[in-house]
């Protein structure tokens, strides 16, 4: 059974940051996010101050102070191979970041977005931006499946009639 609480690193616009667990229903119509720290005490910070809040396989150790999130690129290299849509965004602070997001209702609807990062074999699983961190917001590429399924069969007519057809368009002399 899925735990009810995801390890996660909140980074804020003050370049602090604090780790701990978020319920799975982050950001859903809250006044502030709430995180339980690895103290176990209730953290409440407000929205205005989280620049994003990164899902992690581990939470950080001591040494790991300067980039807990261990998220090294923040920019796609090639085009990504996962379906979804290319977005490239910046910040309200001017950092940069992309990632794929899913083409659903989730873009236009709910209190931020959901991201896949460029590099999925780090630290870092997913993304969640809220809606006031961003300053701009573009649209790189949608990046579609590949046809999966059945090959869509037509009726092919015809090419020669048969013998049955023939004698039925012979009339006799």
């Amino acid at each position: 059974m899925a735990s009810a609480r995801k390890p996660v690193i909140v980074r804020k616009f003050s370049r602090d940051w604090c780790a701990g667990y978020a319920g799975i229903h982050l950001g859903q119509d809250a006044h502030e996010l709430e995180i339980l720290d690895l103290a176990g005490k209730v953290l409440r910070i407000g929205w205005e101050q989280v620049k994003w809040i990164c899902y992690v396989r581990d939470l950080p150790a001591a040494g790991d102070q300067a980039n807990p999130e261990r998220l090294l690129h923040k920019r796609f290299s090639v085009r990504p191979r996962l379906a979804g849509l290319w977005l490239r965004m910046t910040l309200l602070d001017g950092e940069e970041l992309e990632g794929l997001a899913a083409n659903d209702l989730s873009l236009i609807e709910g209190a931020g977005l959901l991201l896949t990062p460029p590099d999925t074999r780090s630290n870092t699983q997913r993304i969640y931006v809220p809606r006031q961190a961003v300053q701009t917001l573009e649209v790189v590429s949608l990046i579609g499946t590949g046809r999966r399924g059945k090959p869509v069969r037509t009726e092919q007519p015809d090419l020669f009639p048969q013998e049955s057809d023939l004698d039925q368009d012979v009339q006799p002399l």
